[in-house]
């Protein structure tokens, strides 16, 4: 299942990706400093959702209340509820 979510309170404005199986695949962040985004990416490639979900949700950067990684804890929830 190809997915979108709108970021928000961060550089990206948006988040692409695929959840197959229950699988995270093909994580691409539109806008933002390129670095940190295919890190992230490149590190949950094939992940159980759950997995990424328990690892990256509620990460903050600096004094902001959510982060990249946060934002895609979200967006994988909010998949996970579109799917359900």
């Amino acid at each position: 299942m190809q997915c979108s979510y709108n970021a928000t309170g961060v550089c990206a404005r948006q988040i692409l990706f695929d959840l197959t199986d229950g699988k995270v695949h093909d994580v691409h962040f539109v806008g933002g400093c390129p670095g940190n985004q295919v890190g992230v990416a490149n590190l949950v490639e094939g992940m159980d959702v759950d997995e990424v979900i328990k690892r990256l949700h509620g990460i903050r950067c600096g004094g902001k209340p959510t982060s990249r990684p946060d934002q895609l804890a979200k967006a994988l929830i909010a998949a996970k509820e579109k799917a359900n």
